[in-house]
């Protein structure tokens, strides 16, 4: 899946010359917590947060403006004419429509963002991916939107596992979400991840079992990938 079949196409922006309250009210109203800066022709400049708003307003302002009440003084009015282009992160990192999804995912995992701007060629907006958008389209990538449950089995890394695992639930007559491979912290073995549209898996966790697989909670193969404390 690309990300131009993920991405927010109407984009809430703002201009580099706007001043941060203006930036704060877009936000609120929209709620989001991302606002692209464009220029002429809708071309990126760079990209305003709620981190950065919060980073520059002191905090018995942004108390004040989220509290309704009307900031006073010089300094209220010395904010208000602090612009966009004095907080933005100018050129910040972009996807292109071509990206996938595990790309955009990869991406915003190492440089720990909360959304990316989406352009084109010619570094016009067109569109941003936000975490949560990525996590809508790997619900749909993966069927877990429907009724189901999910289960964990642990098999031997060699060829036919996954036939069997497969043949095994189909000959039960229950049709599949998806099916994920994911690693396992004991060397020669994986976890396997099928999602299936039933709620009654006993008769079918027995059966796995008696041709030898072993069954996890999958909170539990995930609590135990988690660093050990001492």
């Amino acid at each position: 899946m690309f990300v131009s079949q993920s991405m927010t196409r109407e984009v809430v922006t703002i201009d580099k010359d706007a001043d941060i309250y203006e930036a704060k009210d877009k936000m609120a109203k929209h709620r989001i917590r991302h606002l692209p800066v464009v220029g002429k022709d809708n071309l990126l400049v760079g990209i305003v947060t709620d981190r950065d708003i919060r980073s520059a307003l002191p905090s018995r302002l942004l108390q004040a403006y989220e509290s309704g009440k009307e900031a006073s003084g010089k300094e209220a009015k010395g904010l208000s004419e602090f612009k966009i282009k004095d907080i933005m992160t100018i050129d910040p990192v972009t996807v292109s429509l071509s990206y996938t999804i595990q790309d955009a995912l990869m991406l915003i995992q190492k440089i720990r963002v909360g959304a990316l701007p989406v352009v084109d060629e010619q570094k016009k907006l067109k569109g941003i991916l936000s975490v949560r958008d990525l996590l809508s389209a790997f619900i749909n990538v993966m069927g877990i939107g429907e009724p189901g449950v999910l289960l964990c089995i642990i098999v031997e890394q060699k060829i036919g596992q996954m036939e069997k695992i497969v043949d095994a639930i189909t000959e039960e007559k229950i049709s599949f979400g998806s099916i994920l491979v994911a690693r396992y912290w004991e060397e020669g073995k994986r976890a396997v991840f099928p999602y299936l549209l039933t709620q009654n898996v006993a008769p079918v966790k027995r059966k796995l079992k008696k041709m030898g697989f072993t069954l996890l909670d999958p909170m539990e193969w995930w609590l135990d990938k988690l660093p050990k404390t001492k």
